[in-house]
């Protein structure tokens, strides 16, 4: 769907300036596109090179696995179907600590791991669990700690103080992380009044 979504928009983008003589305009947007898009691509790189090391030493120095233990308690809390021990679990809480932290592009696998590992769990393979839907909206909603990857790129595009966004961030994140729980709960707790699936 996205997809057709996609190439509808770039289709009459190209339909719209062929009729308005302005085909030039279409050929340097893509060539400007393309070079932005490499200039992004090599600062964003870098950027999770540099936070990926320092996760590396952050781990060698025990302070992911204090993290880990810090977020465990709230994990039980939201997946109490994902059994203590299943290597979803420990999936999860990683999922977690690399959103706090800001690193989207280390949250992704994990999430997706994490979501095999949930559907090892679930017994109606034809549709979402209770688990598969809350890692869904908790790691959409992302809270963050450490906006890494926007800081990252605000250093690159030049502004004067990177690191301001932090407590907006927090605060964004923290209240779309907290609606995305009740709603997933609220949800929930309908669909078994209703006596409808379980979802």
């Amino acid at each position: 769907m996205i997809n057709a979504i996609w190439v509808i928009l770039l289709v009459t983008g190209v339909i719209v300036a062929a009729l308005n003589g302005r085909i030039d305009v279409v050929t340097e947007a893509v060539l400007g596109g393309a070079k932005q898009g490499v200039i992004v691509c090599g600062g964003l790189l870098s950027i999770v090179v540099f936070w990926m090391g320092l996760m590396k030493i952050a781990e060698a120095a025990g302070l992911v696995q204090s993290l880990a233990k810090l977020i465990y308690p709230l994990a039980r809390f939201l997946y109490p179907s994902v059994p203590k021990d299943h290597p979803a679990m420990g999936s999860i809480v990683a999922n977690m600590s690399a959103n706090m932290l800001g690193l989207g592009s280390a949250a992704t696998p994990l999430g997706l791991k994490a979501m095999q590992q949930l559907q090892d769990l679930n017994p109606h393979k034809d549709r979402a669990s209770d688990a598969m839907c809350t890692l869904l909206a908790v790691n959409t909603s992302g809270l963050t700690i450490i906006p890494a990857t926007v800081i990252g790129l605000r250093m690159q595009y030049g502004s004067t103080n990177p690191t301001q966004i932090v407590v907006t961030t927090l605060l964004a994140t923290f209240l779309a992380t907290t609606c995305a729980v009740f709603l997933d709960r609220y949800f929930r707790a309908r669909e078994r009044r209703k006596g409808g699936w379980q979802v």
